[in-house]
């Protein structure tokens, strides 16, 4: 397992790659030359034109523009850019500043104005202003979409338990949290992978950025691209505008892909891209788009399988495989299975309204000596049966309390799929987002039911 490489660090400043923009060699040099030790990276341009040649190569997290500048001023290039789909957060430098200017630069996309002449710490605190408004974005994208999923147990981020075997799946998160190394979870469905990728990142130096979510399996094949990678605008029938990819809008933090075998081959082959160079190219533009992410990805099923039935690239899994973690089923994790009930009894409680169930003497045996095939799903629903119900059933794992308590589970299942449905307009792919469950399984329920 190779870890050998240097922490990050949790400074916002230090990773963002920085564009100055100016006509003035005086004012650009000494720009330069202040931010260079502070940041990752800093680039030059004279003029409007040498600024899109260098967008086109790169992505800048904040760019420093001169408004008073030959052939296109800043402002209207500014707001041009915004008008086609520039994500860069820029600061508007000017020697001509009134009310007028500021508000056109508000409109334009700027996220500050600083007037000339200006100290060093004047640009450095507006840098690092602009750098927690980008970061501020993106985390209310990323919890937008973690509210609009239904499992509030999807969202813990630490891993319970005092067993053995998670006490090792902790000891190896906490040796690579620092680190930048790719790492893939694996293990059977419902051991938890989402939860082990979260503790990962709240240990990490990316902890304040975004941590995104994405559960490739959910998403339309034929849509897993624009969704990854953003679009330009008129980049197919109805994009009119420009749209800002999953993996762009988790810029700075951790990347969760899980269900990574779903995957579509070009939609591998963007991937790997942004793996070794970091950066990806949204649909239906010609310009790259550099991130600074950390991958988490997860498979239930085996990646080398899928290799040899040509379904996965090989030298994708080379990449991906650099640190492989292992989630033990819950079988093997003993007295876990009661901790992880007695926190699902608090939290599930809490959010149905009615007060939490002991666990008698009798269901904890069971509990312990039972097999837990669909892990610690399985034991979620297991314990919101209960609370539904006010009592535990008498069997764990046979008919789950009898046929008579499981139609109305059915039925409130029923009743949730379809008012998800009546929201979105019937559209099965947004109501799957909408539940955190699989497009599959609705087009399968609504089959049963005969819809």
């Amino acid at each position: 397992m190779e870890v050998m490489e240097r922490p990050e660090t949790s400074e916002p400043l230090a990773r963002a790659q920085i564009l100055v923009v100016d006509d003035e060699p005086g004012m650009r040099n000494f720009l330069v030359k202040t931010l260079r030790p502070l940041c990752r990276g800093v680039d030059e341009a004279a003029t409007a034109a040498e600024a899109e040649q260098c967008l086109a190569r790169q992505h800048y997290d904040v760019m420093l523009l001169d408004n008073i500048m030959p052939g296109t001023k800043g402002l209207d290039w500014l707001a041009e850019r915004q008008r086609t789909g520039g994500f860069t957060e820029t600061i508007m430098i000017t020697a001509y500043a009134d009310f007028h200017i500021a508000l056109e630069a508000l409109r334009a996309g700027a996220s500050d104005l600083v007037l000339k002449p200006f100290r060093s710490n004047q640009i450095v605190n507006s840098l690092r202003r602009s750098l927690e408004v980008a970061q501020l974005k993106r985390e209310n994208q990323a919890l937008r979409r973690a509210l609009a999923q239904s499992d509030p147990g999807s969202r813990r981020t630490d891993l319970i338990g005092s067993s053995a075997a998670i006490s090792d799946v902790r000891a190896v998160l906490e040796r690579v949290a620092q680190l930048k190394t790719p790492v893939l979870i694996t293990g059977a469905s419902g051991t938890g992978k989402e939860v082990a990728a979260r503790h990962l990142h709240k240990r990490s130096a990316r902890a304040d950025a975004p941590f995104v979510a994405i559960h490739c399996g959910a998403i339309p094949t034929e849509t897993i691209e624009v969704e990854l990678f953003g679009h330009a605008p008129g980049a197919f029938p109805g994009a009119q505008g420009a749209r800002e990819g999953l993996l762009a809008s988790a810029q700075g933090g951790t990347v969760f892909l899980d269900d990574m075998a779903e995957l579509s081959a070009h939609a591998q082959t963007a991937l790997l891209r942004v793996l070794e160079d970091g950066v990806i190219r949204p649909v239906g533009s010609e310009r790259d788009v550099q991130l600074d992410l950390r991958f988490v990805m997860s498979s239930a099923h085996s990646l080398q399988q899928a290799v040899a039935e040509g379904r996965f690239r090989r030298d994708l899994l080379y990449r991906i495989n650099v640190v492989e973690l292992d989630m033990p089923p819950l079988k093997l994790r003993g007295a876990d299975v009661v901790d992880l009930a007695e926190l699902f009894l608090s939290e599930i409680a809490s959010t149905m309204g009615v007060p939490p169930l002991e666990i008698p003497p009798g269901v904890r045996s069971a509990m312990l000596r039972y097999d837990w095939p669909g892990n610690i799903r399985e034991l979620r629903n297991f314990v919101e049966r209960a609370l539904i119900f006010g009592r535990f059933p008498a069997a764990i794992g046979e008919d789950h309390g009898h046929d008579a308590e499981i139609a109305p589970l059915e039925d409130v299942e029923r009743r949730e799929i379809l008012r998800a449905l009546e929201l979105v307009g019937g559209n099965r792919t947004e109501a799957a987002r909408r539940l955190g469950v699989s497009r599959k399984t609705i087009d399968r329920k609504c089959a049963t039911w005969g819809l």
